[in-house]
């Protein structure tokens, strides 16, 4: 039987900063995903809002128009610097997220992109889970404000080498998302994400290897760099998980890119180990996976 993952990936994740002047942000962008191709990556990830500050005042205003699809360079410059790039390096590129502007709805959404070496567009995920959260004393963000959320999951195949699932930040704290797409196939879970110093500091990594350790398959999370001038703190620490639940890689604060192999086998070697797939009882509980799951909007 082939693994999950059918030959070795080297993945980039691209923590990077995101100022007030969209241009330079997709400059530096270019110049990041260039040094993560020269590197050997061949699925290289941005974080959450990469070409804009993060924030609900800032959403509106630093849209772009997705849909039809392609939109033209004047509806969205990121789209087609994205899809430029991923044709120049020959790599899966994953656009973070994005402020999407809707306008047949007239609403927002948080918006992810991913492009084929190619170049082009092989799949979008708008946030399902709004970062809606008031910790007194420490942080209160309400998403729904401004945005509203998407309503699929997002699973493509990626070739040669498997199935990815895409999903945004606080879609991590939904561990359903997660279990779905493992059971569905997927060797790995990406989760671009702007955690903060609170929220962070009590969950990032936590959460990361929480759902490696659930399903058995490796877990990304990159994030924007730290930059306390910002009106959003960003928490950093991007890192990679083995289906073990193990942490191989985790970046500091500041702009950096890290890098992790993924290793063919080494799911279904965690899974003998500890069989979790033969040994779950659904005639005692439901099979989440089997449910109304709706893939598409």
């Amino acid at each position: 039987m082939a693994g999950l993952l059918k030959k070795p990936l080297k993945l980039a994740l691209v923590q990077l900063a995101a100022g007030a002047d969209k241009a330079t942000n997709l400059s530096r962008t270019r110049s990041q995903v260039l040094e993560a191709s020269r590197a050997g990556a061949s699925l290289i990830v941005l974080p959450e809002c990469f070409n804009s500050p993060y924030g609900c005042q800032y959403f509106p205003s630093y849209a772009e128009t997705l849909l039809p699809s392609p939109p033209s360079r004047s509806q969205s410059p990121t789209f087609h610097a994205l899809a430029a790039l991923a044709a120049e390096t020959h790599a899966y590129i994953l656009g973070g997220s994005i402020p999407e502007y809707a306008p047949e709805s007239q609403k927002y959404y948080n918006t992810s992109l991913l492009f084929a070496p190619d170049g082009t567009l092989l799949a979008t995920h708008r946030k399902v889970h709004l970062f809606d959260i008031d910790i007194p004393g420490k942080i209160t963000f309400r998403e729904s404000d401004v945005l509203s959320p998407g309503n699929k999951l997002t699973l493509v195949d990626i070739p040669p080498y498997g199935k990815i699932a895409m999903a945004i930040c606080y879609d991590i704290r939904f561990p359903e998302l997660a279990t779905i797409a493992a059971r569905k196939g997927c060797f790995l879970l990406l989760y671009p994400g702007a955690f903060n110093l609170t929220t962070g500091a009590l969950h990032w990594a936590l959460q990361a290897r929480a759902r490696a350790m659930d399903n058995q398959v490796y877990v990304a999370l990159c994030s924007p760099a730290r930059d306390m001038q910002a009106s959003y703190n960003a928490w950093g620490h991007s890192m990679v998980v083995d289906p073990n639940a193990a942490v191989m890689v985790e970046a500091g604060e500041g702009e950096e890119i890290v890098y992790a192999e993924l290793e063919e086998g080494r799911i279904e070697e965690t899974r003998k180990g500890i069989p979790l797939y033969t040994q779950r009882r659904f005639d005692v509980y439901p099979d989440v996976s089997k449910g109304d799951v709706k893939y598409d909007e």
